[in-house]
């Protein structure tokens, strides 16, 4: 089988490794250093599930040239939620009509933005569960385990999702098939901009959140107000089990930190607009007050703009 890993970060590195490992003919779509060191050394995986992979074969490909996709059969779609749309409107007339793309990203918004840009492509989701870092250029690091759970988006698609599955969990990968891919996508996406947003803000771990009294309040408002934004999209989620059910995943991650918290950290582009931005949309267009993830959401909006202004070389007076 031939797959595509489209951003090859963290995620798209490690599972697109696995699928190699598996003989797969693997195709990694990756940039700067991260690329430079692939095509120099090939892949490095450390996991705490499976012995340290080094992959450079003539069946892996790294490469910065999105027609090398235009023969695979499956690509990852694992790019940041704000290269979506330029990505997938780059791959139109690229890829073939019967590849199937696959979202790993964070949000629920990203479904809808790949259908309208790859109309002739079946979209399938994922719900991506996973602790993943590029620890150096080159090399992936995985904590603890992993879980993917892979639905269609259209029901006469879901035997197609199926042997989707099959593929990953025969290389190893521990996936499951489930015909709510979206529910699972809108619990996720709880879970993220219950956290994502107050950590890159305050730079604080999972842990420092949950042991602090006013932080972790803070996380509360965000997941009620995002609950209700939820049920009025057709997700009647009991407000107070998911919560307590937030809260209680999170406490297995306390060293952890955000992937929003990552890319500040890094400085790269924030994924605010697919968490947070959106929630606000829907909320505003069901007349739904969310005042916490407002706070947020302006805040880290305000960062972004001044950062693009240093980029263009504006020059601010104090």
């Amino acid at each position: 089988m031939k797959i595509g890993v489209a951003g090859a970060g963290a995620v798209g590195s490690l599972f697109g490794a696995l699928l190699a490992n598996a003989h797969h003919e693997v195709t990694f779509l990756a940039r700067g250093k991260h690329l430079t060191r692939l095509q120099e050394r090939g892949i490095k995986v450390v996991t705490e599930q499976y012995p340290i992979l080094n992959l450079n074969n003539e069946q892996t490909i790294f490469t910065n040239d999105i027609h090398a996709l235009a023969s695979v059969d499956i690509l990852l779609f694992c790019v940041k939620s704000t290269d979506t749309k330029k990505l997938a409107d780059s791959l139109k007339g690229v890829i073939k009509d019967e590849t199937m793309i696959v979202t790993m990203q964070n949000g629920v918004d990203n479904e809808e933005i790949l259908a309208r840009s790859l109309t002739n492509n079946k979209i399938f989701s994922c719900a991506t569960y996973v602790q993943a870092s590029i620890t150096e250029p080159g090399c992936v690091k995985e904590s603890g385990s992993h879980q993917l759970l892979i639905g269609a988006l259209q029901k006469e698609d879901s035997n197609q999702a199926r042997k989707m599955v099959d593929l990953f969990q025969r290389a190893g990968i521990s996936a499951k098939f489930t015909e709510e891919i979206l529910n699972h996508k809108w619990k996720k996406l709880l879970w993220n901009i219950t956290f994502n947003p107050l950590s890159a803000i305050t730079k604080a771990t999972i842990g420092e959140i949950l042991e602090s009294v006013e932080l972790s309040a803070l996380a509360k408002n965000v997941a009620a107000e995002a609950v209700s934004v939820a049920a009025r999209q057709g997700y009647p989620f009991d407000k107070e089990k998911v919560i307590q059910s937030i809260f209680k995943k999170a406490a297995y991650a306390k060293d952890h930190q955000t992937s929003m918290l990552q890319d500040r950290l890094n400085g790269k582009a924030m994924e605010y607009e697919s968490m947070c931005g959106y929630v606000l949309k829907l909320a505003h267009e069901t007349k739904i007050e969310v005042p916490t993830i407002m706070s947020l959401y302006s805040i880290l909006k305000f960062w972004d703009e001044k950062e693009k202004r240093k980029d263009y070389g504006y020059v601010e007076i104090l």
